[in-house]
């Protein structure tokens, strides 16, 4: 997806937002931006995103598609709180000098629970807009077996196909969530 993306496909790009846009909003959601404030730095961002897109190179091990985006919300939203700083402030003053001293540095981890959480979701959309590719009961066949954790045999059993056939399911379902997520995914 990053080349047709890199290529300006409008589809990929659709695609790029769908997935990563929630991601995005939630890292704005942390520093406790205002609705209104949120949609302008997520803007900011994909702007951003538009404009350096061509320059995202995986030259490191770790390097991903995900961190670069961090990386550029992350600048995104300090150039936010600089800027309020800057702004005389509203009525009643404002919380966004104390905000900005809880910023994290650029290379700062995000806690661990909050990056699965964030993680989960974009695999869940992901998986969202694959599933139509696949028949229902191979669609079953990966879930149980990917999600539920549960054993070829039984899911076998329970949907008439051989463990055998369950786990070729299951492979194909993964190959297609790492093309979708691929390049873009660390």
């Amino acid at each position: 997806m990053l080349e047709r993306v890199q290529a300006d496909d409008s589809a990929a790009w659709d695609r790029l937002v769908t997935l990563y846009g929630p991601l995005v909003y939630q890292w704005c959601g942390r520093w406790d931006l205002q609705e209104c404030d949120r949609a302008d730095v997520f803007q900011e961002v994909f702007q951003a995103v538009s404009s350096h897109i061509g320059k995202f190179r995986k030259t490191q091990p770790g390097d991903t598609f995900r961190g670069w985006l961090r990386t550029i919300t992350r600048n995104k939203i300090h150039d936010f709180f600089r800027r309020l700083g800057r702004e005389p402030a509203g009525e009643g003053g404002t919380a966004a000098g104390l905000r900005l001293t809880q910023f994290p540095a650029a290379g700062g981890d995000e806690p661990a629970a909050y990056d699965d959480h964030a993680e989960r979701g974009l695999f869940l959309r992901a998986l969202e807009l694959i599933r139509a590719e696949f028949e229902p009961r191979t669609w079953q066949a990966f879930w149980c077996t990917a999600v539920d954790d549960r054993p070829a045999k039984d899911v076998g059993d329970e949907l008439s196909m051989s463990p055998g056939a369950v786990r070729v399911a299951k492979s194909r379902v993964l190959q297609r969530l790492r093309e979708e997520l691929g390049e873009l995914s660390g």
